[in-house]
């Protein structure tokens, strides 16, 4: 396992991956919090070698779950990419322009974990999935712009 510098202290890098991955926008993953309780979410980003954001309904018991206890992973399975990303999770953000019963919710990547480090497996495709009517296709669109500049 080698070490990476991360904000003047190190840190233990897991499983062969030293950061959090590129991964295609959409690209669906499973955010597990306190509970256990996992959600497929579709809407995150990276945003740095440490760091993601995703957007959750403000309603959600995730959110809920996240505000009373930080600790999550997010957990992403699609061609060429096995990994785990744990952290701590906090509120980066009340409502999005595009979306104003959305919450941006910010990730620090404490440890990726590569499931595919041992070199036995590979990922060939992932879930596949779509909207089933344009408008939210289009609204998701917005919001992936609006991350991607939050993300800066």
């Amino acid at each position: 396992m080698g070490r990476l510098l991360v904000g003047g202290a190190s840190r233990v890098a897991f499983a062969g991956m030293d950061e959090l991955p590129e991964w295609e926008p959409g690209t669906a993953g499973v955010l597990c919090v306190a509970g256990p309780h996992a959600i497929p979410v579709s809407t995150a980003v990276r945003a740095g070698p440490e760091r993601l954001l995703f957007a959750l309904g403000g309603s959600r018991e995730t959110l809920a779950r996240l505000r009373e206890d930080p600790a999550a992973a997010w957990c992403v399975l699609c061609a060429g990419l096995a990994f785990t990303a744990h952290g701590r999770a906090s509120v980066l953000r009340e409502g999005l322009e595009d979306a104003p019963k959305l919450v941006v919710v910010e990730l620090a990547v404490e440890r990726v974990q590569d499931h595919l480090a041992d070199g036995r497996t590979e990922m060939l495709d992932g879930a596949r999935w779509r909207w089933r009517e344009e408008r939210y296709a289009d609204s998701d669109a917005a919001i992936f712009v609006e991350l991607e500049r939050l993300a800066r």
